[in-house]
């Protein structure tokens, strides 16, 4: 399996989002790049019971790369304490939200990545905005990547809320400080070739890739087929 952590010079790679070991097979079968263990349930980035994560990343059995989601914090001190939670987990990965407030705060980056050396990414959401010191503040706390994702699943798509340029700067950014990269936020697979340009490492889904676009409800393998499709599609032009 490719190290998950070195940038692509080509397409993107894909990122599901799963919520138990069925769909976790489902997807790493399919050929998803990065199964990500996530609740719909409970939010834009709602943690699943330890348990429910270690049957996912049985299910995987080590044919994608994996992630767990620790959750949205309330404070400084939670954001390491989530962390720390998941830290135990056998996920390649984990993903925490890092709100504006606590992006101004190195200790609390530093605490919280090292909580999880060498796995720690944070995801921003597009509706508090995006500076272009964020890639290297983080990356200096000791982040191994930084995902952009929305919090409101209310039909918005990432592209609705922010500019391309702004997309662009912040994997540029990402690039620059060797973080790991991503975009998500209730993408369709028409999304790809668009946001692709930008050069992510991953495009995350969860919602478009479900039947009838519902993100709690299941995957739907047609539309990850088509995903797969789509980005492996975008690899072979850009190798060619």
């Amino acid at each position: 399996m490719p190290n998950p952590s070195v940038p692509s010079p080509a397409a993107p790679r894909l990122l599901v989002s799963v919520r138990d070991a069925a769909e976790a097979a489902l997807a790493a079968g399919a050929g998803a790049d990065l199964v990500d263990a996530k609740d719909p349930e409970r939010g834009a980035l709602g943690a699943l019971p330890e348990a429910s994560v270690a049957s996912i990343l049985a299910a995987v059995r080590g044919r994608a790369a994996t992630s767990a989601v620790a959750g949205e914090p309330e404070g400084a001190a939670d954001l390491a304490r989530r962390v720390a939670a998941f830290a135990g987990t056998a996920a390649d990965f984990l993903k925490v939200a890092v709100p504006p407030n606590l992006r101004r705060s190195p200790t609390a980056l530093a605490a919280a990545a090292g909580a999880a050396p060498g796995r720690l990414i944070a995801v921003l959401f597009a509706e508090d905005g995006v500076g272009p010191e964020d890639p290297a503040v983080l990356a200096a706390a000791g982040f191994v990547g930084a995902m952009i994702d929305t919090a409101g699943k209310d039909g918005r798509r990432l592209p609705d809320i922010v500019a391309p340029a702004i997309l662009s700067a912040f994997c540029a950014g990402c690039r620059a400080g060797g973080l790991m990269t991503g975009l998500a936020g209730s993408l369709r697979v028409e999304d790809i070739a668009g946001l692709a340009v930008h050069r992510p490492d991953y495009l995350g889904f969860r919602g478009g890739l479900c039947r009838g676009g519902d993100r709690r409800g299941g995957l739907d393998p047609v539309r990850i087929d088509a995903g797969v499709a789509a980005l492996r599609a975008l690899g072979r032009r850009d190798a060619a």
